[in-house]
This record gives C-alpha cells, sequence and structure tokens, in this order.
C-alpha cells in the first residue's frame, strides 16, 4: 500500500474569497474555468453556512490560480494552504429527502414573502431550490426560493399525474 500512495497525486487545498451571497456564481465560473482550460483541479466546495469564501482542491497554486483568474466575484486566493482538518466539519456529507414535487401547494416561511402561499412550478434539487407562483398574486410572477424556505400545506397528486397521461398519450 505505501508504494501507491506515493503515485498518487498530492493535492493541495486554497481558500477563494469572493464577494458575499455570490459564492454560487463564482463556484460556477471557477468549474467553466478548469473545464476549459483543462486544469488539474479535483474538488471545488462552498461550504454551507459559510459566506464569502469558496475553497478549491488543486495539484498546486498555480492551478487553482488559473481556475480563479479573471472570475467575477473571485476577490483572491488566500496565500496560506488550508489543511483538510480546518474544514473537514464543514463539509460533512448530509442527504436529505425531499418530498416536494411539482403542482404541490406551500407556505413560505422565510423571507419577504413569509407567509405567503404558492404553488410549485419548477424544482431544482441539485441547487436545493424551487420555483413558486404566488396564489393570491394579481400576475403570476415566478419566484425562486431555497427548499428549506417553504412547508407543503396542500398536495394536488391526482390531477397533475392525469394530465401527464394525457399528454404523454397525445405525444406518442
Amino acid at each position: 500500500m505505501p508504494e501507491e500512495q506515493k503515485n498518487e497525486p498530492k493535492s493541495h487545498i486554497f481558500a477563494l474569497r469572493t464577494t458575499a451571497n455570490r459564492e454560487d456564481q463564482v463556484l460556477d465560473f471557477v468549474a467553466a474555468n478548469v473545464q476549459k482550460k483543462g486544469l488539474e483541479v479535483f474538488a471545488i466546495v462552498r461550504p454551507h453556512g459559510m459566506r464569502g469564501y469558496i475553497f478549491v482542491e488543486a495539484k498546486d497554486r498555480i492551478h487553482a490560480e488559473q481556475a480563479a483568474f479573471n472570475v467575477p466575484y473571485a476577490r483572491g486566493i488566500l496565500p496560506k494552504e488550508v489543511d483538510y482538518k480546518e474544514i473537514e466539519h464543514m463539509l460533512e456529507q448530509v442527504r436529505r429527502d425531499v418530498n416536494i414535487q411539482k403542482n404541490d401547494i406551500v407556505e413560505i416561511i422565510s423571507g419577504p414573502f413569509k407567509r405567503e402561499q404558492a404553488k410549485i412550478t419548477r424544482i431544482d434539487k441539485a441547487k436545493e431550490e424551487v420555483v413558486v407562483e404566488l396564489l393570491e398574486a394579481a400576475v403570476p410572477i415566478p419566484i425562486t426560493v431555497k427548499m428549506d424556505a417553504v412547508k407543503v400545506i396542500r398536495r394536488d397528486s391526482e390531477e397533475p399525474a392525469a394530465e401527464e397521461k394525457e399528454e404523454e398519450a397525445q405525444t406518442l
């Protein structure tokens, strides 16, 4: 086993400072840079609850800096390398099973639309976001909110299923 470990590429973790609340956008731009330039970046992590930073695991500082080069909202890589033990507690993999479906009626439980009822129009499980339309709005406007900011209060399970089956039958 010690021989196998010698052949594995050694990686380093760097903290990339970002504009607060722009971490997701920086992460997307950095990922695109890595793919486009073919850089040796192994992971890009945005720790939940930590604003203003993302972590980049790369072969060396040069690859990490190239991944962040000319990225909007990126403020630069911190000079000191981050030890894995320092961020390990932030990286705990937690898989939450969320039972939200399209056309569910939900109550928004946080944010500017708190206590409003809305209908789910789209679900993005990867970003843990849902797109809703407020029920009492004069004009339906799609609003994107985090999944944990809504609570299902009513499920219309029969009607959408029947409509989807009819649509599938028509397309065949």
